[in-house]
């Protein structure tokens, strides 16, 4: 594996993780994570590594020790994320910061619709993730230590800023919604009512279920996380209650019991009562909001496209997606009163 010194990264592990024995063989994990995420192999069982990118970086991007950080602070306190082993903050050792976690094994669901499981089997796997949310903003952040996790204030309001600049760094065109958008979102974000640990991209797919049963394992991938508002987590989940199946998380059209998915209805009534909530605001605002944000993400692809630093053939089919983001964006603006 190149770039990586294995007899020192050894030499680490022996002497940094708890019951590590080797031999140990390494490989990289296929997939687009920004941090680069390896598994190891060894003769005292299964890790995970993951490492900032190698070279110079934006100071707040991948930041590993966050990630760190947040499931040393949760998994003592039971919530389902890999339990870490260790932080190495020395770029002497592997070239780039790293940790080490546990490798966990289990299913992943890649397509929302859950296709080839019973209807009861289905109910079951949406009504865990979503008390595992529920579980996840429930915890009381500084007591576990990361009261300093976040910054005070309206994470709607940061957010709304920050990607609005984001846009205008990575603007090719001029679209009038985005325009609207930029201007109607500041002026109407709603109040913020709680303070929770935010994910920043809880999804389907970004959860281990145990082998045999609709229970999780790990929630993976928080390099989003921070503390704000826990709407924002539940309201971008329940993005894919209103977006057309695409083999991803999609699955407008097909909830109700025939199919075993959860109405929106069911998931937002399960999602209070466990967070002890009256009901929440209108979610349109909140659906606006996150198509806007994914706006500014596919906009910041079409830059880099652009530019010629985006290689995949992928990005160039994420881009299409731009116009019918904005426009998506902007319906739900009109819902919400714009």
């Amino acid at each position: 594996m190149s770039n990586m010194d294995e007899t020192r990264l050894g030499e680490w592990l022996a002497g940094n993780v708890t019951g590590f024995a080797g031999p140990f063989a390494i490989e990289k994990f296929a997939g687009g994570q920004s941090n680069p995420t390896y598994r190891i192999d060894a003769a005292s069982g299964s890790y995970v590594l993951r490492r900032k990118p190698f070279g110079p970086i934006l100071p707040s991007a991948h930041a590993v020790e966050r990630e760190h950080q947040l499931i040393a602070a949760l998994y003592p306190a039971g919530f389902p994320v890999a339990r870490p082993y260790g932080l190495c903050e020395d770029a002497g050792v592997l070239g780039a910061p790293f940790y080490i976690m546990e490798m966990v094994e289990g299913r992943t669901f890649w397509d929302g619709a859950l296709p080839g499981m019973a209807p009861g089997e289905r109910t079951a796997v949406y009504e865990a993730i979503v008390d595992t949310l529920a579980a996840l903003h429930s915890v009381d952040y500084a007591g576990v230590g990361l009261g300093e996790y976040g910054k005070p204030g309206n994470y709607f309001e940061r957010q709304v800023a920050r990607w609005s600049k984001q846009y205008r760094m990575s603007q090719t065109d001029d679209m009038p919604e985005v325009e609207k958008l930029i201007e109607w979102l500041p002026r109407t974000v709603p109040a913020q009512t709680r303070t929770a640990i935010v994910h920043g991209d809880f999804r389907i797919d970004n959860m281990i279920f145990a082998p045999a049963e609709p229970r999780i394992l790990a929630v993976l991938d928080w390099e989003l996380s921070t503390l704000g508002d826990p709407l924002a987590d539940f309201s971008y989940f329940l993005m894919s209650w209103v977006t057309a199946p695409e083999g991803r998380s999609g699955v407008q059209g097909l909830t109700g019991p025939e199919r075993g998915i959860p109405t929106i209805e069911a998931m937002v009534e399960r999602y209070c009562a466990a967070t002890g909530r009256e009901g929440l605001p209108d979610l349109n605002w909140y659906f606006a909001y996150n198509l806007f944000r994914l706006t500014g993400i596919v906009q910041g692809i079409k830059k880099r496209i652009i530019d010629g630093t985006a290689s995949s053939a992928q990005a160039a089919e994420t881009v299409k997606r731009l116009p019918g983001l904005a426009a998506s964006a902007w319906h739900f603006a009109r819902e919400a009163g714009a």
